[in-house]
């Protein structure tokens, strides 16, 4: 029926319209002023001062001071309720869990990290909500004041049969009633667990380098190989959830690997992994560190190798720039992204010396020559990525004043 709550174009709806402009607005500038907020969204200064004490009313905005330093008397400032919604995200990898929570304008408020215990202790439920726990106490919250949670992990659960796959390596997560224990365990949390490489995109996307692109790759170097393939403005995850799992990908110059899903292992990941790195280093002379994990080893390589300019240094940056750039290559053919992100431990340890020769690579391996460009998250791009997830979909919700709106 016309002009029932919900309708588009109803003054409830433009007017939920109208408000969601303003807090994504306020989320972007910071505090701003009636004026400003008028400004901004084309509406008139009665209107903007009708929607500001809508939102405050609605514990969404808060007047925190006054405009200082310009001519003229002062305005009264407005900026988002930070307490109007709290999200979590957790980093689940083989060496343990980080977490973190931050307020609905993103700051963090909140970490705690988790260790892998040893065998026979807690599984993977209860090891997730000592880890939300933690971070809850940390916030000074309690689990309740958690809107939403977002958990990365490797690998992918199949929507189909709801089984983790692609992460043998993740000890625990691979019980098929997992999802539902979790839901269980967290009541009335709404949750998702997405693929750890996909969250480092997301990342990317709403606060990094991918700002502003529609169509993007994450080629991510750690522990292991993964991609993120976003197309559109969205996450392209596969019928199994598995699309952007490159280091399976069979590759010329690259030990040809059958049965892939038994050996974990492939062809990208056998001509460009850790081992392959490490082992290409000692050909030329270079030792890795001593003690620390693989991963931190091959980066300490990658980094020295980054600093040479010419010599053994020079000569395992070309080649380990030869491999990433043949796999990325084969990635090209079929997505054509408009631009490629580096991002991991790994390859983000190459810098721009890296970038450079995997750009210079790639333009003689493929037909389409998108720009390559190094993550702009080093810190905890999973996490971020988590938390970013969880607040793109809380916002939403909490935003949303519809039904607040007389």
């Amino acid at each position: 029926m016309a002009g029932t709550a919900g309708t588009p174009g109803t003054p409830r709806v433009l007017r939920a319209m109208n408000d969601r402009a303003a807090l994504d607005l306020l989320l972007e500038h910071g505090p701003l002023s009636r004026t400003r907020i008028g400004n901004l969204t084309g509406l008139s200064k009665p209107t903007a001062s009708q929607l500001l004490a809508r939102l405050e009313a609605a514990g969404l905005v808060l007047a925190t001071g006054t405009s200082e330093g310009r001519p003229g008397p002062s305005a009264q400032l407005y900026a988002v309720n930070p307490a109007a919604a709290h999200v979590a995200g957790l980093d689940v990898t083989p060496s343990g869990i980080r977490a973190a929570v931050a307020d609905i304008t993103g700051r963090t408020v909140g970490h705690f990290e988790l260790p892998t215990p040893g065998r026979g202790t807690q599984g993977p439920v209860d090891r997730v909500l000592q880890a939300l726990d933690g971070a809850v106490k940390d916030a000074g919250l309690h689990r309740t004041d958690v809107h939403r949670l977002a958990i990365g992990t490797p690998g992918a659960f199949d929507p189909t049969t709801g089984n983790l796959r692609y992460a043998k390596h993740l000890p625990g997560w691979h019980s098929p009633r997992l999802l539902e224990e979790l839901a269980a365990a967290l009541g009335q949390i709404p949750f998702e667990v997405e693929n750890d490489v996909n969250l480092a995109a997301i990342a990317e996307q709403r606060i990094g380098t991918a700002r502003g692109h529609e169509s993007f790759t994450l080629l991510w170097g750690e522990r292991g190989f993964g991609a993120a393939v976003v197309i559109g403005g969205r996450l392209h995850r596969g019928a199994t959830g598995g699309a952007g799992e490159v280091a399976f990908l069979p590759l010329p110059g690259a030990p040809l690997v059958r049965n892939v899903a038994r050996s974990n292992a492939g062809g990208f990941e056998e001509l460009a992994g850790l081992r392959a790195l490490l082992n290409l280093a000692r050909e030329h002379g270079l030792t890795p560190p001593p003690g620390g994990s693989p991963a931190a080893k091959a980066a300490a390589v990658v980094a020295e190798a980054a600093r040479a300019t010419d010599g053994p240094g020079a000569a395992v940056l070309a080649e380990y720039a030869t491999r990433l750039a043949t796999g990325l290559a084969a990635m090209v053919a079929v997505i054509d992204p408009e631009l490629i992100i580096l991002a991991g431990g790994v390859i983000t340890a190459g810098g721009e010396p890296l970038r450079a020769l995997i750009q210079s690579e790639l333009a003689e391996l493929a037909v389409p020559r998108p720009a390559i460009r190094l993550s702009t998250i080093p810190d905890g791009p999973v996490l971020c990525g988590a938390l970013q997830a969880a607040l793109a979909a809380t916002r939403d919700e909490v935003f949303d004043t519809t039904d607040r709106t007389p």
